[in-house]
């Protein structure tokens, strides 16, 4: 999977938002507590996985339940986004930096404390919210460290490194930290940490100024209140059916609200989401193509995360282990991609099998059983891994091209959305048709043969479904995007940079 995030940096004009670069004994402290950040915002977004069984079992939390912990991160995260974006702009970077890391302390207090299900859900959601108004100022001041050249492209290359890494040691430390303490740890961690980045932040950080200019409040809420409204409405269906009233009611309200939305967007001064953006035809499709790819991918982590130890039996600890291959393959066949093949192919053909790649890899898991070994499902983990790798260069690069320079900051914002809400909707839709294997599926260690059978055989149906959604990236791809000279990939990509100094945003994509 591929986290890629919104970079702001201004330009000089008086009435621009601008955060004054800190004397250089302090810049040293504003970077460690930038790059500290994106760490801990990436890392949650992974660290909970290994953790969802043993939070399971302690607070009685179904499957369907579970993956809530997941999607009310990335629903907020997703659809305050580019709200907080804007945000930075109007209060100024500092201000809203330390409110919403606040906002990601307290929530990950919450979060460990929690003795019930709706306490941990709401904290959930909560470090979202502070993680979408922290992560685009945050980039912004790191952007804002330094002139253009040589040390804003280290201190570029250090946050990518942070970035890249941020899967793998939150996979790992969520093992370690299950398995030593407690699942609450994975909370509890982010709070020391949390306040050493608010307290260097407070005192190293310059105050700034926002620009006048108006918030699409509204637009925000409609996008996110009505996603959250249809991912409801596919957990309610895998519990209680497509025809309960609850169910439908859900499905009702959340297109009434995506509907208002496009309503909003269309009038407001200054949307949230410009939908003129999704009139180019190729950019479209990288919209689209990247939700789908992230819906169906996702599921690869919850399941497993949870097959790993509910079925097989291992420990959090070595089920962090297993997923090094996910991060490391990634890391490789994206580099490759950014510097070599994408000289010799074009934007459409590297896209293509990528999406045929993951695919591929997705549809080999549904081949597990209650007694298949690490080996067995290895070469599934790589060619999985090397698909997503491919695959997210091209679509990201898509996603930013022939974008007008006052389009820029939502545009790349945009590819970071597409990817949150595409990562709710698809788990929902995969852990709706899970529940189709049958009631109470195995949740904890220990469970009898019965319900790990059960669970085996929704996973697996949550693999298949998931390589329909990715088939359907590989079909959009290849019949709607249109196909660039050799090298346009490149070209493009770097488009964005060459006009770093003109513009204020600019997306940097960091896989994961």
């Amino acid at each position: 999977m591929t986290i890629t995030t919104k970079v702001h940096t201004t330009t000089a004009p008086a009435t621009a938002t601008n955060v004054a670069a800190p004397p250089h004994r302090a810049t040293r402290l504003v970077l460690t507590a930038v790059l500290v950040t994106q760490l801990m915002l990436v890392l949650d977004a992974a660290i909970v996985n290994i953790a969802l069984p043993d939070i399971g079992s302690q607070l009685h939390m179904s499957s369907t339940s579970l993956s809530w912990i997941v999607n009310a991160y990335t629903l907020a995260f997703g659809g305050l986004l580019l709200l907080g974006a804007r945000a930075g702009d109007i209060l100024g970077r500092r201000t809203t930096f330390l409110a919403g890391m606040a906002v990601f302390v307290a929530a990950s207090m919450a979060g460990g404390v929690s003795q019930g299900e709706g306490l941990l859900l709401a904290a959930r959601a909560l470090q979202g919210a502070g993680a979408a108004f922290a992560a685009p100022s945050a980039l912004a001041i790191l952007m804002s460290l330094y002139k253009p050249g040589a040390e804003q492209t280290r201190a570029i290359g250090w946050y990518t490194v942070v970035s890249a890494s941020g899967a793998a040691t939150g996979l790992l430390a969520g093992g370690i930290l299950t398995s030593v303490a407690s699942w609450r740890w994975v909370f509890f961690v982010n709070v020391p940490i949390g306040i050493a980045v608010i307290a260097a932040g407070w005192r190293a950080l310059s105050r700034d100024k926002g620009v006048r200019g108006s918030v699409d409040v509204s637009g925000a809420l409609l996008v996110t209140v009505g996603m959250t409204s249809v991912v409801y409405g596919f957990i309610r269906a895998a519990s209680d059916g497509w025809t309960e009233s609850g169910t439908l009611a859900a499905f009702g309200l959340g297109l009434v609200l995506l509907a208002a939305f496009i309503a909003v967007e269309l009038r407001a001064a200054s949307p949230v989401m410009p939908l003129r953006l999704f009139a180019d035809r190729d950019r479209a499709t990288a919209y689209l193509a990247r939700l789908m790819l992230v819906a169906g991918s996702l599921g690869a982590f919850f399941f497993m995360s949870q097959y790993m130890q509910i079925v097989l039996g291992w420990t959090p600890w070595q089920s962090g282990l297993a997923f090094l291959p996910f991060p490391v393959t990634i890391f490789i066949s994206s580099q490759l991609v950014a510097r070599v093949i994408s000289n010799h192919f074009s934007t459409r053909t590297i896209a293509a099998v990528g999406t045929l790649l993951s695919t591929v890899g997705m549809l080999m898991l549904t081949t597990l059983t209650a007694h298949t070994t690490y080996l067995q499902m290895l070469p599934a983990f790589v060619v999985f891994a090397l698909g997503n790798g491919i695959a997210f260069v091209p679509l990201t690069t898509a996603g930013l091209s022939r974008v007008e320079k006052s389009d820029t900051s939502v545009a790349s914002g945009l590819v970071n959305v597409t990817q949150q809400l595409g990562g709710a909707l698809g788990l929902a839709v995969l852990v709706t048709v899970f529940a189709t294997a049958g009631k109470n599926p195995a949740v904890a260690p220990g469970a009898g043969d019965h319900a790990i059978h059960t669970f085996v055989t929704g996973a697996d149906r949550g693999f298949e479904i998931g390589g329909l959604m990715l088939a359907v990236a590989f079909v959009l791809v290849m019949l709607v995007m249109r196909r660039t000279p050799r090298g346009g990939a490149v070209r493009d990509a770097a488009a964005p940079v060459e006009r770093l100094r003109d513009t204020e945003e600019i997306a940097l994509e960091a896989t994961t």
